[in-house]
């Protein structure tokens, strides 16, 4: 499916559908390059907490993340132990998922090791393809080294097809279908 001409007259991804959240991720946000080792890290996690869910309900649990993860600071999420699981376990305004909440624990641990060597910053965006794809995918070469790269420094829930998510929502490359008025301009 290509780009739709939405009720404003603007040529977008298809997903973007109508006005609401998702409109303004993919207008305001999707595929512009964040900097940082907490803008990563965060947008690491919400990729993970993201699958088998729908982006909205993400992004619409966003600002809860953000606080009860400490604005995705690495050493502090580095330091929860099991009472901070429990703690996310009962805290209804995110994902109450034990595997997910482990795996971010076991990630800003991974993080803070990855500083003595590149950083989580460097380490994803030495795994950019050379050009934007044109076509929509799931995964990519690109993403399935990540994912090996990832998983080999201790990170967990960075599979593939997360992890080609990840590099479409931090502008690693344009995710911007051919058309959308979006394409070029991350």
């Amino acid at each position: 499916m290509g780009p739709l001409t939405g009720e404003d007259g603007i040529v977008r991804c298809p997903w973007a559908g109508g006005p609401g959240v998702m409109r303004d991720y993919h207008d305001t946000e999707w595929g512009n390059r964040v900097h940082g080792e907490s803008a990563y890290l965060e947008r690491l996690t919400l990729e993970a907490f993201q699958s088998g869910l729908s982006w909205s309900t993400i992004l619409n649990k966003r600002p809860a993340f953000r606080e009860v993860f400490h604005d995705f600071d690495a050493d502090a999420i580095a330091a929860f132990g099991p009472d901070d699981v429990e703690r996310l376990m009962a805290e209804p305004r995110i994902v109450r998922n034990r595997m997910k909440i482990e795996a971010t624990i076991t990630n800003a641990r991974a993080t803070v090791a990855l500083r003595d060597d590149v950083g989580l910053e460097a380490f994803v965006l030495s795994f950019a393809p050379d050009e934007s794809p044109v076509e929509p995918a799931t995964t990519s070469v690109e993403s399935i080294a990540l994912s090996k790269g990832l998983k080999k420094r201790g990170f967990a829930f960075v599979g593939p097809t997360t992890m080609y998510a990840l590099m479409e929502a931090i502008g690693v490359f344009d995710p911007h279908l051919v058309g959308c008025f979006r394409r070029g301009s991350g």
